[in-house]
């Protein structure tokens, strides 16, 4: 009788919750308040920004490097990055994450559309052109007029041509120059160039993206003529005022990480960085040969195994020869550069200045090409808050020679954790030229693409045939449409 009476006022308390419940509005207690249901166009920019900021700073350290022979994987005599070992799985992570990322630009710019917002328009696109640019460089032909459209039943994109992705993100960037209004700051937070705090910080956006602009443009000179490249770069090489430019390392495009949540660095333990790896023989030697202010900066000191004793900068030959010994514990990557507070670099002010010395160089634009090419090499010592000696341009080895060559080497140098800039570069134009020390995979041939990841293959079987078809195989040695 006691179990019956004690089941009945369970019974009873039960149905008094339910009653409870029933008076409030379900629908409310159910609800999600951490996600926003309405963004603003403004709203979903800083994960944007942050997040494929952080996907360029991993690239550069977990594939850039290597292919580059800034860092290397030590001990090694496997197959390894640093020995062109690449697979269909290499390119993965940065895809899935380039295609997730460029769903929320187009995002962002319905939404600016909607909210008749042009500057959040404007840096939609840019952002766009951004992230594509990177991506088709790495891979050639992909998804893109096709693609983030699965809400209109578009589930199996085609996969487009490179050069009219180019064409497309350049007529982009010209749309975006004119949409931005120096006027009007932004409404939410920006974290490349804070422009909710002041209305002339939109003004770095606009340099950002007609900077963006000649980076492509310079990366498709050779296709001069198939698309009017030189007229475009004048376009906006002489006209400062429609098309302003980056004017000092001030304008450098980039995210400071503060370490304080949400903006932590991308990689969580300092430890992991510096973990089974040394620095590359080639590139230690380019900054050693200079007399860079930044090799403690960026490095540790090698080791003498015997004695443990230091015996200053050594890196270690990437590739090196099955069976190589070694008598030192070579140089390392400084773990410093793998905390806060940091700075994560898209697109950099020295940059730029290499760009013209080029451009100067080949006589595409009037300008001095030495006086360029200095204010590179300044500026990338400067983006390091490192300083320039008063010699500096005394050393031969830093002193402007006329050769596209050495503005190609230093530009590499300037270039250290950009993304993959280092890679595209030298596939653009065959500098700097980096030795095979006898154990390079791919017969010591530098990859010139990644292949597609093994989902559009699955998945999207016949545009990924059709692509593949199309570049002339789906393989590491391919050439990119503006390839060298």
């Amino acid at each position: 009788m006691k179990n019956t009476l004690i089941k009945i006022a369970s019974l009873c308390s039960l149905a008094l919750v339910l009653s409870a419940c029933d008076n409030r509005n379900f629908d409310e207690i159910n609800t999600d308040t951490s996600k926003i249901l309405n963004p603003t166009a403004g709203s979903l920019l800083p994960p944007l920004q942050y997040n494929m900021a952080s996907v360029g700073y991993l690239r550069s350290n977990d594939f850039n490097f290597d292919i580059m022979q800034n860092v290397v994987d030590f001990p090694n005599e496997g197959n390894t990055l640093s020995r062109y070992f690449i697979t269909e799985n290499t390119g993965n992570g940065f895809w899935n994450n380039s295609y997730k990322w460029l769903k929320q630009t187009r995002e962002m710019y319905n939404a600016a559309l909607a909210q008749n917002n042009a500057n959040y328009q404007a840096v939609a696109l840019v952002m766009n052109a951004w992230i594509y640019s990177n991506l088709t460089d790495t891979f050639g032909d992909v998804p893109f007029s096709e693609a983030s459209r699965v809400d209109e039943g578009i589930t199996q994109p085609k996969f487009d041509k490179q050069k009219d992705i180019y064409v497309k993100l350049l007529n982009d960037l010209k749309a975006a120059n004119s949409l931005f209004d120096v006027n009007k700051s932004f409404s939410d937070a920006d974290l490349i160039y804070n422009a909710n705090g002041s209305s002339s910080n939109v003004l770095k956006w606009k340099k950002f993206c007609n900077t963006l602009s000649l980076r492509l443009l310079t990366r498709i000179l050779k296709k001069n003529g198939e698309v009017d490249v030189y007229t475009r770069i004048n376009e906006i090489v002489n006209n400062p005022t429609t098309y302003p430019i980056m004017t000092s390392k001030d304008d450098t495009a980039g995210i400071d990480l503060s370490g304080t949540a949400p903006l932590l660095p991308p990689i969580a333990r300092p430890q992991d960085f510096t973990t089974s790896r040394a620095v590359g023989e080639f590139f230690m030697e380019t900054l050693k040969a200079n007399n860079d202010p930044r090799l403690s900066m960026f490095f540790t000191q090698a080791k003498d195994l015997a004695t443990n004793a230091n015996i200053g900068y050594k890196g270690v030959p990437a590739g090196y020869a099955q069976g190589t010994v070694f008598n030192y514990q070579p140089s390392n990557v400084n773990q410093n550069l793998a905390k806060a507070p940091m700075k994560l670099l898209i697109l950099p002010y020295a940059e730029l200045q290499f760009i013209l010395a080029e451009l100067s160089l080949k006589g595409i634009i009037s300008g001095n090409a030495q006086t360029y090419y200095e204010n590179g090499v300044k500026s990338a010592i400067e983006q390091w808050n490192s300083v320039v000696p008063s010699n500096y341009f005394a050393n031969p080895n830093v002193a402007y020679d006329g050769t596209l060559e050495r503005i190609m080497l230093q530009k590499y140098v300037a270039l250290f954790f950009v993304d993959q800039q280092q890679w595209f570069e030298k596939k653009r134009t065959g500098f700097p030229v980096l030795p095979n020390n006898g154990g390079l995979l791919n017969d010591g041939k530098l990859p010139q693409r990644l292949m597609y990841p093994t989902q559009s293959r699955i998945l999207n079987t016949t545009n990924y045939n059709a692509a593949a078809q199309s570049i002339g195989g789906d393989n590491i040695n391919t050439k990119v449409w503006w390839g060298l």
